[in-house]
């Protein structure tokens, strides 16, 4: 049962990306993949954990142990099954409890991912129904591609280390769709988008949520990540734009405008929402260092005061404006298969992540390569397929932090050291080569609904090259 979790993670993932030939959404793919691997998990626990692939099971029995060495020498026979504690324990280690366990621990950090990605998605939503997104497309004349496909890309990559890829993501799209009317030639920019928000989210310490994993684990620290990340980054979104320069001509077409299209809002009101809700993004890294408490509360926060404020604002217009503008009305229309669709897809690595299969990878990785630049480059390509987080939660797991001083392949360990500074980058990065790969990469395809295959075919190429490069600037760097 234990490789049945794995077949039933690769047919939901054949089937979400044959969303469009199927004409199945990937939301429902993705829930069922979610549920199924865990149920399966729970049916075959003891069989499967038995196996002593999982390293939670192992930490959890420990755990466990512990608490018996602590509490049972300090009571007679007697005492210890009178007290209840025996019962309690039979209960702690039982497997069932474990999964359970699990499955609950995996939901927190989940649902922070979950609400962080509803609250970017209204802010968002309530400048774009305030027009505030005309603030900068009404600045953005040029309708060349290559010309406007540059400007997209330097804005990303900068917005995306100060923010993160994943909200960065969501107000590009968001812009994009102002300033491009074809679909395809707009899912191609999205798909540039994605790449640069990757790249550049890794050379920032706040600007990844792997990046930030390492931070806050003291792997690196701040100054190194940007001193030694930055030109890789910089390098792996600059060769795929290289490339397509070469390749695409002509215009984009502006999205048609309705004659007799009314705007609800005047200007003033627009520069005032599109900076309060750009304001209330830019507020989540700062109120995440002051208070230490996760990103999705300083993003409810920001949408709080952002929902107050816009209420203040209408509070006096008429009830057929006021009703479009305000945030209870705006919320409806956010888009809410994108967010199951995570739901399900996190869960499922979540299992493979809690059953072991994993740190089996992890494992395989280690003795097969023995390379820091190879085992780097493997764990991002394989971040392109399955999330990102848990494979360098494992690789943090595997490697103990090298105490200053050591040498030779050791030294690659120490905080700021090479192996650090490179899993850094191709977790980053290496989640672009397919559009599931990434936590920007599924919320563009959520939103735009750009098909997997066509991502694979137009996309992934560009993103693997650009990964290489990038890998290839670092090692010239420091080899």
């Amino acid at each position: 049962m234990f490789y049945i979790i794995l077949l039933i993670f690769v047919l939901g993932y054949v089937a979400i990306a044959l969303e469009h030939p199927l004409k199945i959404d990937k939301a429902a793919s993705a829930l069922i993949v979610g549920v199924l691997t865990w149920t399966i998990y729970i049916l075959n626990v003891d069989s499967i954990l038995n196996l002593g692939y999982s390293p939670s099971w192992l930490e959890f029995g420990s755990q466990v142990k512990n608490i018996i060495d602590y509490i049972k020498p300090t009571l007679s026979e007697t005492q210890w099954l009178d007290s209840g504690w025996a019962d309690k324990i039979s209960v702690l280690n039982s497997p069932y409890h474990f999964v359970v366990e699990e499955l609950e621990h995996h939901l927190i950090e989940i649902s922070q991912i979950l609400f962080f990605l509803l609250g970017a998605m209204t802010i968002v939503e309530i400048i774009d129904q305030h027009d505030g997104f005309k603030v900068i497309t009404d600045k953005i004349t040029t309708t060349k591609k290559v010309k406007l496909l540059w400007i997209i890309a330097t804005i990303t990559f900068f917005m995306s280390a100060v923010l993160d890829n994943l909200t960065t993501t969501i107000v590009m799209v968001a812009l994009l769709k102002k300033l491009i009317g074809d679909q395809k030639t707009r899912w191609f920019f999205v798909s540039m988008v994605i790449l640069a928000a990757n790249s550049g989210g890794a050379w920032s310490p706040i600007g990844d949520v792997t990046t930030i994993m390492l931070w806050i684990g003291g792997q690196i620290t701040a100054l190194s990540i940007i001193a030694k990340v930055f030109l890789p980054s910089i390098v792996s979104i600059v060769v795929p734009l290289a490339i397509v320069s070469f390749s695409i001509k002509g215009v984009v077409e502006r999205p048609l405008k309705l004659k007799h299209e009314v705007l609800y809002t005047t200007y003033r009101e627009r520069i005032i929402v599109f900076s309060a809700g750009v304001g209330a993004l830019l507020f989540v890294p700062v109120f995440k260092t002051i208070t230490h408490l996760p990103p999705y509360m300083g993003m409810l926060f920001g949408l709080g005061v952002l929902w107050i404020f816009t209420e203040i604002i209408h509070r006096t217009k008429p009830k057929e404006v006021s009703d479009k503008l305000k945030v209870f009305n705006i919320i409806r229309r956010v888009d809410t298969p994108t967010v199951l669709f995570f739901l399900g897809i996190l869960s499922a690595v979540a299992c493979l992540q809690s059953a072991g299969h994993l740190n089996i990878v992890a494992g395989w990785l280690d003795d097969h390569l023995g390379n820091v630049y190879f085992i780097n480059s493997a764990i991002g390509i394989l971040s392109s397929i399955v999330d990102n987080v848990p494979l360098v939660a494992g690789a943090m797991g595997m490697y103990d932090i090298a105490l200053p001083g050591a040498l030779g392949y050791e030294a690659m360990f120490i905080q700021d050291g090479t192996f650090w500074e490179l899993l850094a980058y191709c977790a980053g990065t290496g989640g672009s080569i397919l559009i599931i790969g990434s936590a920007a990469g599924v919320a563009a395809m959520g939103i735009e609904k750009i098909d997997f295959i066509w991502y694979l075919k137009k996309i992934s190429l560009l993103a693997l090259i650009g990964y290489l490069s990038g890998i290839g600037t670092f090692y010239l760097m420091f080899a």
